[in-house]
């Protein structure tokens, strides 16, 4: 085989036996992946990580002895590897648990009646991804200077617009974690994540930050301290004070896109608008940055150094759409500038 003809290799960790069985036939069934070996607990998954160096993990949380919990930690100390977390349950809070530690996607286990095919196809899709991502051990404290914060352009922001995919979930905590309850504006939020886990997304991360998070609703206002998420198949627009939904085609391939909702907020703020765009893959959101900077809004970017993947906020600032590229640690204060 050439090197564009390797296999993707693939480590499947799952208690059950079966579904082993399962998930390695699935994804074996394509001939550019081969599951090079199966896991029972976290500690065995973390001892084959180590000793086979896979390009893709898939994880199930719940499993005896060590759970998933346990060997995606030490999988991500010792031998970062993509994971993707596989669980049975998508309203489950537990699951994006996983993803703060350092997995990077999360997927429903199909169900006994699913079509196999199908699903091997959208998980072979998404491990595909994932085996493109070099993954990275970010350490605190080892920063030796922060970027200087010039002065926002335009009026104070009464809006944050903010887009993710890839490591998205873990780092919208790490943003949202350090505003304040008292935050003087609304957010908006496009992240990329499987259809139905927008719910649990919103459920886990307003366990972790001071804010109120929920899954948006067509016509819901814009209030301080509160957040609002895109649901799944539905594109997220601002207007004045509210929020709406649109069923307009894909973007980027995507529905909900980062593009609608930075254009969105170009066209009805402007100026009074900030455009954040965080870790992912690929190049969404960069056209709808650059209208909103070109409107006079301010613009963010996270940097490569913070950043799970450096692509989406990369192509924004090819594009010239960006005003400041920042740590992720220092989003929030500058926000907070922005904002009062």
């Amino acid at each position: 085989m050439t090197r564009a003809e390797t296999r993707i290799r693939v480590l499947v960790a799952d208690d059950s036996e079966l579904f082993r069985e399962v998930l390695s036939r699935v994804i074996g069934a394509d001939p550019h992946f081969e599951v090079v070996a199966v896991a029972a607990d976290g500690n065995a998954a973390a001892r084959l990580a180590r000793d086979l160096a896979p390009d893709v993990i898939t994880m199930d949380l719940n499993m005896p002895d060590a759970d998933g919990f346990s060997g995606i930690a030490r999988i991500m100390a010792d031998t970062p590897t993509p994971i993707m977390v596989l669980t049975a349950n998508k309203a489950e809070v537990v699951g994006f648990k996983a993803l703060s530690l350092g997995a990077l996607d999360i997927l429903e286990k199909p169900e006994a009646t699913a079509d196999l095919e199908a699903y091997g196809a959208e998980i072979r899709s998404r491990l595909r991804l994932l085996s493109g991502v070099k993954v990275i051990r970010h350490l605190r404290g080892l920063r030796e200077r922060k970027l200087p914060l010039p002065p926002g352009k335009g009026r104070r922001v009464e809006v944050v617009v903010i887009g993710a995919s890839l490591g998205g979930p873990r780092a919208l905590a790490t943003l949202l974690r350090g505003l304040p309850p008292t935050f003087p504006v609304g957010i908006a939020v496009v992240q990329h994540i499987a259809d139905g886990f927008t719910e649990g997304l919103a459920s886990w991360l307003s366990q972790e930050c001071h804010l109120k998070v929920r899954q948006a609703a067509d016509g819901d206002p814009l209030k301080p301290g509160h957040v609002l998420l895109a649901p799944s198949g539905s594109h997220l627009l601002v207007g004045e004070g509210v929020v709406r939904l649109s069923h307009a085609p894909p973007v980027e391939t995507f529905r909900p896109s980062v593009t609608p909702l930075f254009l969105s907020a170009a066209s009805s703020y402007g100026s009074r608008a900030c455009g954040v765009i965080l870790t992912g893959m690929g190049q969404d959101g960069a056209l709808g940055l650059k209208a909103l900077h070109d409107a006079g809004g301010a613009t963010i970017a996270q940097d490569e150094q913070s950043s799970a993947v450096f692509g989406m906020a990369k192509a924004a600032v090819d594009l010239g759409a960006v005003d400041r590229v920042l740590p992720l640690d220092d989003i929030p204060r500058t926000l907070a500038e922005l904002t009062t």
